[in-house]
């Protein structure tokens, strides 16, 4: 969670707040994607997370997997913005968000040394995109499905 957020937190207690974030759609040379094994053991999800006060949503996915994977993105292309009932999440301590996501695709190597923040996630691990988790974050599943639709769409033959 950012400072904005402990501070907003402060004043509305658990109250649902309306926050902007990023995900990151993180893919290697094979197309597969990158999930992480949430420390709170709620399920996998993509890297990213809150906006802080005067950032972009580039830099938000920049800082947030720098953050939680230890990798400098290269660039980035918005694959979609992402909001609505769907972007409700209650976090196992009571604390309720909806989010106005901005998801964003990068390509990082299968090889990259990931420094996984053991405070943010369990495990980091590429996954093929038909062999994701079934217990991905429902907020992550319309992202996923949209780079799944993507990939279908754009990526080169016999890849």
């Amino acid at each position: 969670m950012t400072d904005y957020a402990r501070e907003l937190r402060r004043l509305v207690g658990t109250r649902p707040l309306l926050l902007p974030r990023t995900s990151a759609v993180l893919v290697d040379e094979a197309w597969r994607l990158l999930l992480l094994d949430r420390a709170d053991g709620s399920g996998w999800c993509l890297p990213g997370g809150l906006m802080e006060p005067g950032e972009s949503f580039e830099e938000t996915a920049r800082r947030e997997v720098r953050e939680e994977v230890g990798v400098e993105l290269g660039e980035l292309t918005l694959l979609d913005v992402f909001s609505g009932a769907e972007y409700y999440y209650r976090f196992p301590h009571g604390d309720e968000i909806y989010t106005v996501t901005a998801a964003y695709l990068a390509r990082v190597r299968s090889d990259a040394v990931l420094d996984v923040d053991p405070r943010e996630a369990r495990e980091a691990r590429f996954f093929d995109i038909d062999d994701v988790p079934e217990d991905v974050l429902a907020t992550e599943r319309p992202i996923i499905a949209r780079y799944a639709a993507h990939l279908k769409s754009s990526r080169p033959a016999g890849e």
